[in-house]
């Protein structure tokens, strides 16, 4: 008797937080999932870890989606493991703070370089493999309607990718693959809350109508809409999920 066919799907940056949650709920659906890391490989084996103790399929993959080489061997490595690719979930990035002075040019640089660039080579890699009905979801963000000093090149390298994913929905005209973006809003992640007082946690908090952060099941769930059947015809779109901050 042959068993049915497991779909595909390849998260970056799923080692912890947003990404981790995201690989959880993947796996949940049903998918087998290559869990690509940068640099801890430890907290992706506890990632792959989890999800096989729940009788799913995973796989660490280490590589650095600022690099083409890397990242086109995250692609053959996850097909070469798996056998196929469904959908791509390109949530790796960066975020570093600093005020637009001529002295920081340098944090736009690097934050370019894996927030947009990388952003770029997983989503055209993504194109190249993918076949008809696959998904490709990347990460924006929400802070893009708020403008916060400090967050110059955070949100330059975000509306690089928006625009990327419109103009990519459109390049794959005719062969049913879907293209989005997700924006959360402030997540309660360690990378988020690290380095803020409590008072300044509360004030973002705030933002929100419902006071509170938004948790990394919540984007989850929203990633795991796109990718599956009832997503088919979302395309081309940043869905914000911030809880009405903006």
């Amino acid at each position: 008797m042959t068993s049915r066919v497991r779909k595909v799907a390849l998260v970056t940056g799923a080692s912890r937080g947003i990404g981790r949650a995201i690989a959880l709920q993947l796996a949940a659906d049903g998918f087998a999932v290559a869990v690509n890391y940068a640099g801890n490989r430890a907290l992706a084996e506890q990632v792959v870890a989890d999800i096989e103790a729940a009788g799913g399929r995973a796989l660490p993959v280490q590589a650095d989606i600022g690099d083409a080489h890397a990242v086109r061997r995250l692609f053959e490595e996850t097909q070469d493991a798996f056998g196929r690719l469904d959908v791509v979930v390109n949530n790796a990035g960066v975020m570093q703070m600093a005020n637009m002075t001529v002295d920081n040019v340098d944090i736009l640089d690097r934050t370019l370089a894996t927030n947009l660039r990388g952003s770029w080579l997983v989503m055209s890699q993504a194109a190249e493999v993918l076949r008809e009905g696959g998904r490709i979801i990347a990460f924006s963000s929400s802070v893009l309607g708020k403008s916060f000093p400090g967050y110059g090149a955070y949100i330059a390298s975000k509306a690089g990718v928006e625009g990327l994913v419109r103009v990519l929905a459109n390049e794959l005209r005719g062969r049913e693959i879907t293209v989005n973006a997700v924006a959360p809003g402030p997540v309660a992640t360690e990378l988020f809350l690290e380095g803020k007082s409590d008072d300044q946690v509360r004030s973002i908090a705030n933002l929100s109508p419902f006071e509170r952060l938004g948790q990394p099941d919540e984007i989850a769930e929203v990633v795991s809409f796109l990718a599956g059947a009832q997503g088919r015809w979302v395309n081309g779109q940043i869905l914000r999920i911030n809880g009405g901050m903006v």
